[in-house]
């Protein structure tokens, strides 16, 4: 197999979608070993795509792998997706894959230690939606528009003549609803999909709920305690108001991520404020922030301020200080970005 791999090498080239879906279903039709990566801390989107497209390889007699850099263990709502036990340690990933597939990652950190993979592997395919998306891998099938990464995945295994059964389409539902927010954020081609999806026999309740709308009740009064630290500044983000939380270390190694990640939700149906950030300490000077809008401030754009990315309306980013430091940042970056739309 010629060497195809490192960061815009190869198919890198390819400025068609179309012809991004092609190559990478050419690719993934002959490929006899295949690695699929998920982001590190995966969620529905990043391993429901690399399990569903693991699960069409296998079943086409592939020898197949899915792994992601950490934690150790697959997020405990998700596994039931791994019907034929695909998810190995990083630990058992080729150090030179014969074709390795980046799913829903926005750029090669996001790979954590099993980024140096990409620049070894014969050939390599990204897969991903995010706006701020660098582009890389030999075969890159970006597309910002796209309401998730599962949405390109469906493509790619329409055109590679795959049937989509019930369980590469748990693995799709799964990603997509939980990136559309319940499909509140879905368009009329997401909505087909799902529909689809449902005819393969997914159940939507099934899936949905655990992942969702499930929490353990010693949660409850976690929550509480986080609510009563909730902070609005109205005057942020141009006037168009900042609430913002934090999450100490002790509860964040306490609780799945599950729990903490779904912090953010609540704070963003605050009214009086367009930005929603919820700062989840991971280590004694490390925050990892969660950003949310409601459409008028691009938090992507903020995030990459601060060595992040995302979505407009959803965004994230890694930074180390004290809590105080990290809202200075965010709060500094707020006021740099150009990014607030105000009605005519």
């Amino acid at each position: 197999m010629t060497k195809r791999g490192g960061r815009g090498s190869g198919l890198g080239t390819t400025t068609s979608l179309e012809a991004a879906i092609t190559a990478a279903a050419a690719l993934l039709v002959r490929a006899r070993d295949v690695t699929l990566l998920a982001h590190i801390n995966p969620d529905a989107d990043s391993l429901g795509s690399a399990l569903a497209l693991g699960i069409a390889l296998r079943r086409r007699g592939a020898t197949v792998r899915v792994s992601f850099a950490s934690p150790a263990r697959v997020p405990e709502t998700l596994g039931p997706l791994d019907v034929l036990g695909l998810v190995v340690g990083p630990d058992q990933v080729p150090a030179a894959p014969e074709v390795l597939v980046l799913c829903d990652a926005a750029e090669p950190s996001r790979l954590g230690a099993l980024a140096n993979r990409l620049d070894c592997a014969e050939a390599s395919l990204m897969i991903d939606h995010h706006t701020t998306n660098p582009g890389f891998g030999g075969v890159q099938v970006l597309d910002p528009d796209a309401e998730a990464t599962v949405v390109l995945v469906h493509r790619v295994l329409v055109a590679m003549g795959e049937p989509i059964d019930a369980d590469i389409a748990r693995c799709l539902y799964a990603g997509l609803v939980t990136d559309t927010r319940g499909f509140r954020t879905a368009g009329e081609a997401a909505h087909r999909i799902a529909a689809d999806l449902l005819a393969a026999g997914v159940e939507a309740e099934a899936v949905a709920r655990p992942i969702m709308d499930t929490h353990p009740y010693g949660w409850l009064a976690t929550l509480g305690e986080v609510l009563q630290r909730v902070e609005l500044e109205p005057e942020a983000g141009d006037g168009l108001g900042l609430v913002h939380a934090s999450v100490p270390l002790e509860d964040v190694s306490r609780f799945r991520p599950e729990e903490v990640d779904s912090i953010v939700d609540v704070l963003r149906t605050v009214a009086e404020a367009e930005v929603a950030a919820v700062l989840k300490q991971v280590a004694q000077r490390r925050w990892v922030t969660s950003l949310r809008s409601k459409g008028r401030v691009d938090v992507a754009k903020v995030a990459s301020l601060l060595g992040g990315g995302g979505h407009r309306a959803a965004a994230g980013f890694t930074h180390d200080g004290t809590k105080g430091e990290v809202l200075a940042a965010l709060r500094s970056a707020l006021r740099a970005l150009d990014a607030v739309e105000r009605p005519a």
